[in-house]
């Protein structure tokens, strides 16, 4: 599958201005730090682009700000487009990382 060279272009973007709750969590899974496992950031999986994506677990993780407020619909048919190409999809508000972002990764 061809990827729109468009998305590709706006993951690159928003790996390089990364929001600061982006920031920590890049920091806390980067280099297989959470039990090994290898994750990409802004990793396009069209027409989305997944904030956190394990191919091996087939896991992506999400990081919600204020932005999303008033956006469930969007994000609920987003996490179905996820699931059905059979990803398990982990959704997070950016206070909760702040707060504890040990239970964030325990999660």
């Amino acid at each position: 599958m061809n990827t729109d060279p468009r998305l590709i272009t706006f993951a690159r973007r928003m790996r390089h201005e990364p929001a600061p709750t982006e920031r920590l969590m890049w920091k806390l899974l980067r280099d297989r730090r959470l039990a090994g496992f290898r994750f990409r950031r802004q990793h396009p999986i069209p027409p989305y682009i997944a904030d956190y994506y394990c191919a091996v677990a087939k896991l992506i993780v999400e990081l919600d700000g204020d932005t999303h407020v008033g956006r469930e619909e969007q994000d609920r048919e987003r996490e179905d487009f996820f699931r059905s190409l059979g990803y398990r999809v982990l959704r997070f508000w950016n206070n909760q990382l702040f707060e504890d972002e040990d239970a964030v990764l325990v999660h």
